[in-house]
């Protein structure tokens, strides 16, 4: 591929899903009646969308951040573009290949997912508790290259330095490790099928705030080390604010706003982006009660 192919598109994409019972009562002809001699009756199926003609590219190397808070859709796009979750309309473009998931053979799904990986949020319930550091590595290396013993040993012990984990804890379980370890251990596990385009699923959202720095800088020099591309669903603007080049901004399934991150977050064009910024703690701001006993939050003016 050529550097002028972007790493990821995403066209026109659309998640809907069929609901029973969420729409309006409807009856239904039938040859006989209830027991209670009432036409028999059931809810009409309805349909959730989730995600509705959403659209954005990832160049080679950069690193896209979608925002949005809880239920704006950002994951569920996330899971589209790993074959997690078929889309119900709309393309996943890797690498300049058109083909959708359903359309794919099995050896070219199996491209598809070694070129795309995903961390998700909780790294321990993504690790299999009943494996090794070296056995998860391992077993994502045998699924995806034909190398030898000795050559995969090495790559996974170029995996742990590379996460900054010691190559004595290749040995040990998921529960000997932290929460901070077990997420580059994820990482790790991620990288080793040398993918094109990461896929961070609020990776960071449940590590304390200084392991969360360390994760964002290792994020950052893995990405200047390797040239991976990265894709970053996030609510936290003050971590997409130091990973990101662009954003995308979702609210309710749709995309409300996108460009450069440094324009999105001083000169916020649309309403909503400018209240998930207004929503951001500042220095100086502590929650108080309100007269009526409702919360609310107020800043603390600092004396001179």
């Amino acid at each position: 591929m050529t550097e002028n192919v972007p790493a990821l598109e995403v066209i026109g994409l659309r998640k809907e899903y069929r609901v029973r019972g969420a729409g309006s009562s409807t009856a239904v002809a039938s040859s006989g009646s209830s027991l209670l001699g009432h036409p028999s009756k059931r809810r009409a199926p309805s349909s959730l969308v989730a995600v509705d003609d959403i659209s954005f590219t990832v160049a080679q190397g950069r690193s896209l951040a979608v925002v949005g808070e809880s239920g704006s859709g950002k994951t569920t796009v996330a899971r589209m573009i790993v074959g997690l979750e078929r889309p119900t309309g709309g393309r996943v473009v890797v690498g300049g290949r058109q083909r959708s998931w359903n359309q794919m053979g099995s050896r070219e799904r199996r491209r598809r997912a070694r070129e795309v990986q995903i961390v998700f949020q909780d790294p321990y319930s993504s690790l299999d508790p009943r494996m090794t550091i070296r056995a998860c590595l391992d077993e994502v290396l045998r699924l995806h290259f034909d190398w030898s013993s000795e050559r995969i040993d090495a790559r996974i012990e170029e995996l742990l330095d590379q996460v900054g984990l010691d190559r004595r804890q290749a040995d040990g379980l998921p529960r000997s490790l932290s929460g901070g370890q077990r997420q580059r251990v994820a990482i790790a596990r991620a990288l080793a099928s040398e993918p094109r385009v990461l896929i961070c699923d609020e990776a960071v959202a449940s590590l304390d705030v200084s392991i969360q720095a360390q994760v964002l800088n290792l994020l950052s020099d893995i990405r200047e080390a390797t040239g991976v591309s990265y894709l970053f669903i996030s609510h936290d603007l003050a971590v997409v604010r130091q990973v990101s080049d662009d954003i995308v901004v979702m609210r309710r399934g749709q995309m409300v706003e996108s460009g450069p991150t440094e324009q999105i977050l001083t000169q916020p064009g649309d309403p909503y982006t400018q209240r998930l910024l207004a929503a951001i703690p500042r220095p100086g701001w502590h929650p108080t009660s309100s007269h009526d006993g409702g919360p609310e939050q107020t800043s603390q003016t600092e004396s001179s």
